[in-house]
């Protein structure tokens, strides 16, 4: 059970760090099929890792989830099966996976599917021996070099043989009707296989480039676009978004090598977005403010415990009022420090943040503004209480204290441009 609940926050979290934009496509023509995906996350250090144990295989991903084992985002292996990872809300659905054997390590899991397995029916056959719901948030989708294709929800199985097939970030089997899927890269890419479909790598470059997201605040998006040709073992590269320079890797030379892997960047031209998404500051990338933000949020707890416990026991003293106004803004803040460590989100996308299913984060996101109006109000405040000496010395300096972590705040939340609202 502890397993199992470990495996649930690190997938629920992932999926909060994603934030639902990869998207996936196989064509099949004749005996040829492609497979191509596009990885959009904020994780900055991609890697591709080929492993000889079993069945040859050759594995993309930039996330370690869960241990020291960096986990795989898709790969294939030497019989031309493929898979890839989709960040998806999923339904809960009430199934009974009694008697299933519990998945105590993702990666391994992942791993050892294409290391066991040569096709897709295959790949059901094993995954049915597992409890897989505990892979929540996540749509996988398993191609071979046959053409088909089986989709893994947390509850569903779904095998398919279509020629084309796209998929972004929900479950096949809640929808009814495909064309009120809103996710803008899925209907660029299903127009784009409309008329025509071709396995040559032009072809699927312009797909994978049609597909792909490149946000404008901080220039993000797609971290890397593989292309997989099943049939001969081919994978192609694209870092970030940029679709002039491609890195080619024949599977059956690299397995040749032994146990090996590679630093995407590294094998790639200088990219001047990237080294902008590398340079740009966030509790993701940097422990210093990932740990201020962590202070921030045991501060605020403390205040609001503290200021309604004072306000209650001195309500004649001058000023106590503005405790309460302390007590509810850090109660406030504690939220939304929470949210900041949680839904990377907030940095990338335009400013006031909305959630892709309206909630209190939406509202939440709204306190860089309300702190703007309140500092200087605060600070005549907190003056005032010094000058006055009307508080407790204590009370006194965990107002101060709450006053700084307000001015670096605001200074944070200039940084990642939540104040940019007309130039995103």
């Amino acid at each position: 059970m502890k397993n199992k609940l470990t495996l649930l926050l690190a997938v629920l979290l992932l999926s909060f760090l994603t934030g639902y934009a990869c998207s996936t496509y196989k064509v099949t023509v004749g005996n040829k099929t492609m497979y191509g995906m596009n990885y959009d996350t904020w994780f900055s250090q991609p890697r591709i890792w080929f492993e000889t144990n079993g069945y040859g295989a050759v594995f993309t991903g930039a996330n370690y989830q869960g241990g020291n084992d960096l986990t795989p985002q898709s790969g294939m292996n030497e019989y031309g099966l493929s898979f890839g990872t989709l960040a998806t809300p999923t339904p809960q659905k009430v199934k009974s996976f009694e008697n299933k054997k519990p998945i105590q390590n993702r990666s391994k899991y992942l791993k050892d599917i294409l290391h066991s397995c040569k096709s897709v029916e295959e790949v059901k056959t094993y995954i049915e021996q597992f409890d897989h719901s505990t892979l929540c948030n996540d749509v996988f989708i398993y191609t071979d070099k046959s053409g088909k294709y089986l989709i893994v929800e947390p509850f569903e199985l779904i095998l398919g043989n279509d020629d084309k097939y796209v998929l972004a970030n929900f479950c096949p089997s809640t929808i009814s009707d495909f064309s009120s899927i809103k996710q803008q890269r899925y209907i660029d890419g299903a127009a784009f296989l409309k008329n025509k479909i071709d396995t040559s790598l032009a072809y699927c470059t312009a797909l994978s480039d049609t597909m792909h997201v490149c946000r404008k605040k901080i220039g993000d998006g797609t971290l890397l676009t593989s292309i997989w040709d099943l049939k001969n073992g081919i994978v192609h590269l694209y870092f970030y978004h940029d679709y002039k320079n491609m890195v080619k890797f024949s599977l059956k030379e690299e397995l040749a090598k032994g146990n090996h892997s590679y630093k995407i960047a590294s094998l790639f031209p200088v990219n001047i977005e990237y080294q902008k998404l590398i340079g740009f500051q966030t509790p993701l990338n940097n422990n210093v403010i990932d740990w201020f933000l962590r202070i921030c949020l045991t501060l605020f707890v403390f205040t609001f415990f503290y200021f309604i416990i004072s306000y209650y026991k001195n309500k004649k003293i001058a000023f106590v009022n503005y405790k309460l106004l302390l007590a509810a803004l850090s109660l406030c803040l504690a939220y939304y420090m929470f949210a900041l460590s949680t839904e990377m989100g907030i940095f990338y996308f335009p400013s006031p943040y909305k959630n892709y299913k309206f909630g209190l984060i939406d509202i939440a996101s709204y306190l860089p503004f309300l702190l703007v109006l309140l500092i200087v109000p605060l600070l005549i405040i907190n003056r005032k209480v010094f000058k006055l000496n009307i508080w407790k010395p204590f009370s006194r300096f965990l107002f101060t204290a709450n006053s700084i972590a307000y001015l670096i705040l605001i200074g944070l939340f200039s940084y990642w441009g939540f104040y940019n609202v007309f130039n995103q």
